[in-house]
């Protein structure tokens, strides 16, 4: 972690704060504080903060405040990030349907690190997932916290199309398809759960800075929440997460 942030200039009308060089937790804790930091002050002209794994990305309107005018503002915040009084963190709970037509690659994922594939599925669900960022699609979260036991390569050939909602790992990250895209990572299950939905607001329902929890589920559960999410009567279980602290 830097012991003072960096200020790049992104273009005419952003900026870009970078807190470390490295992907940590610790890092990604202090990118979250100060995006939550910016939005609470509710600076004059910011129009968007994005944060990311150990930076963050700020729209501002170069005709209400001028790059130096908002780089002084963010550093007063920057100065203050310990004072602030923060949100603790949420965990979301993800359905996931593993194996079968839903992780076709569950098979491979277990031979290459020779375990079985019930527990592929007892590690994968047991943790908690640090959601370091969204991003590559609306609502994809780039998760940490996944156990290197699980690890597996991308595909050599990544898939044209991969349904929304598909849970996959490359190497050792795991993340989950928010809509139907190319991919290249081994898929493991698949949740119903829609994680981006243009007709509903909040349009993401995962935020960086939370946590995911994966909980498995049979293939009737899956079609069951399936029906349920397609009337609009499933609610997404969440609960605060008892010690978001942890590194």
């Amino acid at each position: 972690m830097y012991k003072q942030a960096k200020y790049l200039i992104a273009g005419d009308r952003a900026i870009i704060v970078e807190l470390g060089n490295e992907i940590s937790r610790e890092i990604n804790r202090r990118v979250m504080n100060l995006a939550h930091g910016i939005e609470k002050t509710g600076l004059r002209g910011v129009s968007e903060v994005v944060p990311t794994y150990r930076s963050l990305l700020i729209n501002y309107d170069p005709l209400a405040i001028s790059m130096e005018e908002l780089v002084e503002e963010i550093r007063k915040i920057e100065g203050q990030l310990d004072e602030l009084d923060m949100p603790k963190p949420r965990v979301i709970e993800i359905p996931t349907a593993y194996g079968g037509d839903f992780g076709p690659d569950i098979g491979f994922v277990a031979r290459y690190n020779g375990l079985t594939v019930d527990e592929v599925i007892e590690i994968h669900s047991k943790g908690e997932y640090l959601i370091y960022m969204l991003g590559f699609t609306p609502g994809f979260p780039y998760l940490g916290g996944m156990s290197e036991r699980i690890a597996a390569p991308r595909l050599k050939n990544p898939r044209v199309k991969i349904p929304a909602g598909s849970v996959g790992i490359a190497e050792t990250q795991t993340g989950i398809y928010s809509i139907e895209s190319p991919g290249g990572w081994q898929l493991i299950g698949r949740t119903p759960v829609r994680l981006f939905d243009p007709h509903k607001k909040p349009y993401i329902l995962l935020n960086a800075g939370d946590y995911i929890r994966f909980r498995p589920i049979t293939e009737t559960e899956y079609y069951q929440i399936e029906k349920q999410v397609k009337e609009g009567t499933y609610k997404v279980r969440d609960f605060e997460k008892s010690n978001s602290f942890d590194l």
